[in-house]
């Protein structure tokens, strides 16, 4: 199988496209596929089952099997009508938004840099379990064709987290981008209310989340910053002689994101869409 980088090619060519792939493309986005038909067919070649449907009505050539294809796309849309329909309005919604950007965005959501993460995406938004994750993808997608602070690289990393989390990690760190430097207590009561006991199941799971996220280096415990930017070690205390370990719900220390986990919100997270400038939130 071909590397995503090797399918397209560095040099945009025009996209010539058959009756039936045309007919296709009206079915799923209306008219408004015309004006980027190189972002609507990489989304659906990238999805199985209509890269399959499309295959089959190219392959189908003669004027007395016209019929065919007309029932093999009608059958098609009955087939996939739920998926169908949010595809269209998935593909639709981005339409619309770069619309509201102009012509200045045509260089950047025609490259093949940008093709490859549709086509990247739009793979992952077919397997995507939930709701949820698949409006984050959608923002993704939108916000990488306008916001040039994150490489492509990191948004390829983005599109891993997405994956890789579940909706309760994702609600952490909503919750730490609205309160940063906020404790972990603090962020329970915010999101479930009345604290558990601390060999509960719920404790596990927490204690879990927040080391998933700060491992994978999404959120950190604030640290004090020296002018070079070099984060400071904090004087060693002296042990309060506990018999009991840390809780799950510690008070006292405070959790930011970190500059990944910013950038991760401003384009997964965002309904806004803004240039960035220097890291900063």
């Amino acid at each position: 199988m071909k590397d995503d980088n090797q399918e397209i090619t560095k040099k945009s060519e025009p996209i010539i496209l058959t009756e039936q792939e045309e007919t296709a493309l009206s079915a799923v986005a209306g008219n408004s596929w015309k004006k980027y038909s190189r972002i609507a067919m990489t989304a659906l070649g990238s999805i199985p089952w209509v890269g399959s449907i499309l295959s089959v009505v190219a392959s189908i050539s003669s004027e007395k099997e016209q019929d065919t294809k007309n029932k093999i796309l009608a059958l098609w849309i009955d087939e996939h009508e739920h998926k169908f329909k949010e595809l269209g309005m998935t593909l639709n919604e981005i339409f619309t938004r770069f619309e509201s950007f102009g012509d200045k965005i045509n260089k950047r959501i025609d490259s093949p840099e940008y093709l490859t993460l549709v086509r990247k995406t739009f793979r992952q938004w077919d397997q995507a379990e939930t709701m949820e994750k698949r409006e984050m993808l959608k923002k993704i997608l939108i916000n990488s064709g306008v916001i040039t602070l994150a490489q492509d690289d990191l948004i390829r990393l983005f599109l891993e987290w997405i994956e890789k989390y579940h909706e309760f990690h994702f609600t952490v760190i909503r919750e730490i981008y609205k309160n940063s430097r906020i404790t972990r207590s603090e962020i329970w009561r915010k999101i479930r209310g009345e604290q558990p006991i601390e060999n509960s199941a719920e404790a596990d799971l927490f204690k879990l989340l927040i080391r998933d996220l700060t491992t994978g280096s999404v959120i950190r415990q604030e640290k004090d910053v020296n002018a070079l930017g070099q984060f400071m070690k904090k004087a060693p205390t002296k042990g309060n002689g506990s018999s009991t370990y840390e809780s799950a719900f510690e008070d006292t220390k405070l959790y930011v994101l970190t500059e990944l986990g910013a950038q991760f919100v401003h384009y997964v997270m965002s309904d806004v869409v803004q240039q960035l400038e220097g890291g900063k939130v």
